[in-house]
């Protein structure tokens, strides 16, 4: 498996020259790498994309074609799924806690899968859709991933059968469990316990008259980053035995986002300002904070930078192109001494970053180019990516 997909500094400046500054450069052959390691490295378990994570037209269709099933969270992620043909069959609505008009638009699209962890929830989903498989998403504590998504969802494991009940009780179709451990999760421990977790009340469920039949493994699986060490074979291989020692007759779904879409993108981005403020060397870009950077905020992501350039390197803050002074990407940041209109190339730059970015200060989104429909224009020796 190749980890991410990487320009060239020639294949930078070439983009660069052809289409400016801010860019976004997407391989669809390595999102399609990316989906089929999982599939080979956790067999028999349904995949279904986190869409939030990057909901690129081209991105989405390329799955599509995969095979892929789709995990959405709002009344607008299934509107342009339905719209690009996708059968309700292949969503789930995992938004624990959905709008009114998300249930009312699931309803009339068709998608019936969806996920709940309170009893306030449940007595929505039956007033609007009485005729829904539900899973109870249980929470699972996991200090260690990059964003902790059980802060704000998952009923505890002891509470989890009276809500299973009470489903039941309600005339839903109980169908199973889900689960996330959080984002960018770099071991397995979370997942084994969580598996672990999830075993202990099937059997519970089973024994009062549930037979639970689904079970929901959640996101999380990590990319290559700037501080994070680990093994992804290891790290599958060891959920994929767990999975076939605790839950060999259930069905198997997984929801990753980051993990298809976080190695597919670069972003090429410019030096449009340079000056010294209060004895720290600043330098200001065509990208920022409100734009592809805003997975530094949101997603707490730390992104990789660079330059194409040697030399000894200098401390700096790096800072977008808005008005606003939250706009810094960076502080203190090593780098080589740079000058107006240098690139910096930003990889590993897919998931929870171009899908957050805003218009705010009326600069535009970074627009995306699809890699393999420009690389036949790109000069021979440019054409392969590293």
């Amino acid at each position: 498996m190749k980890n991410s997909f990487k320009l060239t500094g020639e294949a930078a400046e070439t983009l660069a020259e052809t289409y400016g500054t801010p860019l976004l450069v997407l391989s669809l052959d390595q999102v399609e790498e990316n989906y089929k390691f999982l599939r080979k490295q956790l067999p028999g378990v349904k995949l279904f994309y986190a869409v939030k994570a990057n909901p690129d037209p081209n991105l989405v269709k390329r799955l599509v074609e995969l095979g892929s099933c789709f995990d959405v969270a709002s009344d607008g992620e299934i509107i342009d799924l339905k719209d690009m043909g996708i059968a309700p069959e292949r969503i789930v609505y995992a938004n624990p806690v959905k709008t009114s008009i998300g249930l009312t638009t699931a309803k009339g699209a068709g998608v019936k899968q969806l996920t709940f962890d309170s009893e306030g929830e449940l007595n929505r989903i039956v007033k609007i859709m009485p005729e829904a498989s539900v899973l109870l998403r249980i929470r699972i504590d996991n200090k260690d991933s990059l964003v902790d998504l059980n802060k704000k969802f998952g009923v505890a494991p002891e509470e989890a059968l009276d809500l299973l009940l009470s489903a039941k009780a309600k005339g839903l179709d109980v169908a199973g469990l889900c689960f996330h451990v959080g984002s960018q999760n770099t071991c397995s421990d979370a997942y084994l316990k969580a598996l672990a977790i999830s075993r202990s009340i099937f059997d519970e469920a089973a024994q009062r008259g549930i037979m639970l039949r689904i079970l929901d493994i959640g996101g999380g699986f990590p990319i290559p980053s700037v501080d994070d060490n680990f093994d992804i074979f290891s790290m599958t291989r060891q959920i994929q035995t767990e999975l076939n020692r605790l839950f060999p007759d259930t069905e198997i779904w997984a929801e990753p986002g980051r993990f298809i879409c976080g190695t597919a993108v670069n972003l090429i981005t410019k030096v449009i300002g340079a000056q010294v403020r209060s004895g720290q060397q600043w330098y200001f870009l065509d990208e920022g904070i409100y734009g592809t950077f805003s997975g530094a905020l949101f997603d707490h992501w730390k992104y990789e930078m660079e330059t194409f350039k040697d030399g000894p390197e200098i401390n700096a803050t790096i800072a977008g192109p808005s008005c606003d002074s939250l706009d810094v990407v960076f502080q203190n940041h090593n780098t080589v001494a740079l000058d107006i209109d240098d690139l910096i190339l930003v990889p590993n730059c897919g998931a929870y970053s171009s899908a957050s970015a805003t218009t705010f200060n009326g600069f535009a989104k970074a627009p995306t180019v699809i890699w393999e429909d420009i690389v036949e224009t790109l000069p021979c020796k440019l054409m392969a990516a590293s």
